[in-house]
Formats: structure tokens, C-alpha cells, sequence
């Protein structure tokens, strides 16, 4: 039974993914209906019934064949209602599910997805450490500068936790793989903006209701706070969602200096964010999402791969693709395979395979691609793959690979 604990791991990464997108697309929606509806309501006019309920702000909506019309009071309403909507378990279930699935995906087989031994010779435990220490120490010092002086500042604030956060993304690249090092920083993100809705915005809406239903008035501090994490979690959501698809993408966590393409990519996302939180609020800033795509140009500009250097055709064609077959077979082989051999692997990794010389054929600019341009495969080069062999696959490649 034990040649089955890959396929079994392979179902389990599957539903738990799948369920981390559902719950994420649950959690972030609602963050950015709350924070557009925050932004759109308008207030009522000054001795209305509104205004005399103590109504801050209203609007009227249409979807789905139906008209609403949500109001917003100022501290709470006269009397606590008897059915009372919270907004918690979309949060708490996409980062128990992120949480599942990074255990799944990388910490059950760090070797193999989070150690890079060019970039530091780590032991699992050891890179499940780090992992694990960022989370910890990244909660706790977003914490503490929320409730520093800081704190009361927001344009300093932001520019601060940004570089904290860019910080930690150039500290993880130098200890593990490039893409364990993003996920990382995206799971750092994640359990600050959790630990924001565990730790205050929902303690603080229970003070505020065990106060209304003691008959006394809320302390609107806990409304003030709520709502400011709120707002981080908001801007937090776009550089987040990038790293949830960064995996897919080598050209990014690959490149020399990794760190700072997030870091560029993050902040295209904060400005972009930012343009339609202003939109919500009637005000059209176009030079926010200008801002936003000039830099992830300049990202696509920076890390674009250099123009190969010309080769002559090969003298025997197939004498040169036995050898790049043979360096295929010794480096590839153990996932790539129709029966991987590599531990954690139940089938070949995106189901491409090269046991036969077709098969390689077929996937030639893939395995350019990944093994020259971006040097993600071998995977954090397990099967020790040298530049000779890159040089070896390059020179067939760019000769036709034939």
C-alpha cells in the first residue's frame, strides 16, 4: 500500500486546493463588496428619518431582478437585531485550507519544493523552520506597528509594512527556493490579514454587540479599529492572488533577483487596488492604474530573456539528440516519467513526460524554456543538472531540435 501515499497525497493536494480557491473567492469577494459598499454609501440629508435613526449612509442597488437598499449607522442601530450576519468562517476556512495545502505541497516533501542547494543546503526541518518562523514573527511585528503610533498614520504605515513584507520576500529568496520563497510571502500575507479578522475586527464586532445587548451604547473605537483592518486586508488582496498563481510562472520566482520582481508586482497590485477604492468613492484617478502597469512593464522589460547566441547546425543531428536524450534520461527522468521515481511524485509533473524520443520532440520548447531560459527544471535542480548540459539542450534547441 505504500506506492499508493503519492497518488493519495496528489488527490488530497486537489480537493484541498480546490477548496482554498472556493473559500478565497468567498473571503476576498466579500472584501471587496464591504469595502465598495463603505466607499458608495452616501449620507442621508441632515433631519431626514435617516439621519434622526442615526443612518451615517445609504445607497440603493439592483442585481438579480431585485432592488436593495443597505444602510450603515453611525455606532449601531437603536436595537439589536434579532438575525445578525457575520462575516468570519470565509476568512478562517481559506487559511485553514492555504495552510492544509502548504503542508501537502511542500512541507510533506520540502526536499524536493522548498530547498534549493545552490541557494542554501538546508535540512527539511530546517526549511520548514523558516516557513513556519515567518508566519510567526510576520503576524506579531504587523501586530505590534498596528498598534504603535504608526499606526494612526496610513500613507506611513503602508510604506512601512510594504517594505517589511519586501523584506522578508528578499530574506526567504536567499534561504529557500525561489518559489517556496513566494508562496511563503503570500502565506505571510494571508495570516496577517486572518489574524486581523481573528484577533480584532471579530472581537471588536462582539464587544459591540455584547454592549447592545447589556443595553448600553458601543464604543465606536472598536468600529474605527475594525474598519482599519478591513482596509489593509483590501489592499493586501491583489498582491496575495498573484502569489497564489506566481507558481506557474518560473520567469518570476526564478530570476536572479526574484525578490524584487515581486516586490515590483505587489506594489502594480497596491496601486491598482487603490485606483478602484478611490473609484467607489467618485473619484477617477487614472494616474494610480498608469502607475500599476508601468511598473509591471517594467517588470516584463527587465527580466525578458536575452536573445540566444546563434549555433551551427549540428554535423549529425542525431548523435547531438542522444546526448541531450541521455542528459534528459539522468536529469529529468525520475519526474518526468510515466512512473516517476522521485519520492512525492505520483505522475509526471503537468502530465508531460519523456520516457520516449517523441515525447521529447514534442515538448522541446518547454524543456527549452524551463531548463534554459528560466532554469526552473530540474526542480530546485535535484538531479543536479550542470551548465554544460543547459549549454547541451540550448545548442539542440536553437539548431532545430531535430
Amino acid at each position: 500500500m505504500e506506492y499508493l501515499i503519492p497518488y493519495g497525497l496528489e488527490w488530497a493536494n486537489l480537493l484541498v486546493r480546490w477548496l482554498h480557491i472556493i473559500t478565497g473567492i468567498a473571503w476576498i469577494g466579500a472584501s471587496f463588496y464591504f469595502v465598495w459598499l463603505d466607499n458608495s454609501i452616501r449620507p442621508p440629508a441632515p433631519g431626514s428619518e435617516l439621519a434622526k435613526k442615526g443612518v451615517s449612509g445609504e445607497l440603493w442597488a439592483v442585481h438579480g431582478g431585485g432592488f436593495y437598499n443597505p444602510q450603515k449607522y453611525l455606532v449601531a442601530p437603536a436595537e439589536l437585531p434579532k438575525e445578525l450576519h457575520w462575516f468570519k468562517w470565509e476568512a478562517y476556512s481559506t487559511w485553514l485550507s492555504g495552510i492544509a495545502l502548504l503542508t501537502i505541497a511542500y512541507y510533506f516533501n520540502a526536499q524536493a519544493m522548498m530547498i534549493d542547494k545552490s541557494v542554501a543546503d538546508l535540512s527539511s526541518l530546517q526549511a520548514v523552520g523558516i516557513g513556519v518562523g515567518t508566519l510567526v514573527v510576520g503576524w506579531t511585528v504587523y501586530d505590534l506597528l498596528c498598534r504603535s503610533p504608526l499606526g494612526k498614520h496610513d500613507a506611513a504605515f503602508g510604506v512601512v509594512i510594504f517594505a517589511l513584507i519586501t523584506a522578508a520576500a528578499y530574506g526567504l529568496t536567499h534561504v529557500l527556493s525561489g518559489r517556496a520563497a513566494y508562496i511563503h510571502v503570500g502565506a505571510l500575507i494571508g495570516t496577517i490579514m486572518v489574524g486581523n479578522v481573528l484577533m480584532l475586527i471579530i472581537p471588536g464586532q462582539r464587544k459591540m454587540v455584547e454592549a447592545m445587548s447589556a443595553g448600553r451604547m458601543p464604543d465606536p473605537v472598536h468600529g474605527q479599529k475594525a474598519k482599519q483592518r478591513s482596509v489593509h486586508n483590501n489592499y493586501f488582496t491583489l498582491p496575495v492572488l498573484f502569489i497564489m498563481i506566481s507558481n506557474h510562472y518560473a520567469m518570476t520566482y526564478r530570476n536572479e533577483h526574484a525578490w524584487l520582481v515581486l516586490a515590483f508586482i505587489m506594489a502594480a497590485g497596491v496601486f491598482i487596488r487603490h485606483f478602484f477604492n478611490l473609484r467607489h468613492k467618485g473619484r477617477v484617478e487614472l494616474r494610480y492604474p498608469a502607475i500599476g502597469v508601468a511598473l509591471l512593464a517594467a517588470v516584463a522589460v527587465a527580466i525578458a530573456p536575452a536573445k540566444p547566441v546563434a549555433t551551427a547546425p549540428a554535423a549529425d543531428p542525431a548523435a547531438a539528440f542522444a546526448k541531450v536524450k541521455a542528459v534528459i534520461d539522468a536529469r529529468c527522468l525520475a519526474c518526468h516519467a510515466a512512473h516517476p521515481t522521485q519520492p512525492g511524485f505520483a505522475a509526471a509533473p503537468l502530465g508531460v513526460a519523456f520516457d520516449t524520443a517523441d515525447q521529447v520532440h514534442q515538448n522541446a520548447e518547454k524543456i527549452y524554456k524551463q531548463v534554459v531560459q528560466t532554469k526552473a527544471m530540474p526542480l530546485a535542480n535535484l538531479t543536479n543538472m550542470t551548465e554544460a548540459e543547459r549549454a547541451q539542450i540550448a545548442a539542440w534547441y536553437e539548431s532545430g531540435a531535430k
